[in-house]
């Protein structure tokens, strides 16, 4: 088995209970480098709903990249030196007993699991021989590639458009005291802006009994 220790950069949770979300757009220069000059690293959002056709299964979401351009989207790419890891808690204690580790290099990604990890916390090592799914990462304004597995997993790797919708003008003026609510409708600030996915569909049966998950996404690099 080969193995790699990595070391985390940035997490980000949500508890499923239906959908619930964390946002976080744009981290600090600790997690992206000066400039932002790394920001295959810098988590946005994670979603995590069932199937609305079939809700013997579970997507889970972790967009990275957040804010990106048409023209900045066009040449993105998922940094070949990280490795985006989806943790589940199906306890409660908070403690991930099942992780998801999706690995990218020349443009082919893998999603390893969801296995029991090796180590908790903040290394993980990468468990190479686990069951895997491929795929191509997905280009800018081409159709969708999906990969597929014969366990029934799917995965889904490359840019979309960023889902988290905001109204960050009318939130400022209720912080600034000049408006005590949000309009209906509001505006989006993260319009026409896009963010990287990787996208899981799995059986919910390989993620526990449990009537609950918690689940967070983390970026570790070597």
């Amino acid at each position: 088995m080969k193995k790699k220790i990595l070391t985390t950069l940035i997490g980000c949770m949500a508890l499923v209970a239906g959908i619930i979300y964390a946002a976080d757009h744009i981290d600090a220069p600790g997690v992206t480098g000066p400039g932002g000059t790394s920001m295959g690293n810098d988590l946005t959002d994670i979603y995590a709903f069932q199937n609305p056709s079939d809700n013997s299964k579970m997507v889970l979401v972790c967009n990275v990249q957040g804010l990106m351009s048409p023209t900045a989207t066009a040449s993105a790419k998922f940094a070949n030196n990280t490795m985006y890891e989806m943790n589940i808690d199906n306890t409660g204690d908070n403690v991930e007993d099942l992780v998801i580790q999706f690995l990218v290099q020349n443009n082919k990604v893998r999603a390893y699991g969801p296995f029991t990890p090796l180590s908790t916390g903040m290394a993980s090592t990468v468990k190479a021989d686990a069951v895997y799914t491929e795929t191509t990462v997905t280009p800018y304004g081409t159709a969708p590639i999906v990969g597929t597995n014969t366990n029934g997993i799917k995965i889904f790797a490359g840019p979309r458009d960023d889902p988290f919708f905001f109204d960050l003008a009318r939130f400022k003026e209720i912080l600034g005291g000049t408006q005590t609510g949000f309009r209906n409708p509001g505006v989006d600030a993260f319009a026409g802006t896009n963010v990287m996915s990787l996208v899981i569909e799995l059986p919910k049966s390989m993620l526990g009994t449990g009537a609950s998950i918690n689940y967070w996404c983390e970026t570790k690099t070597k």
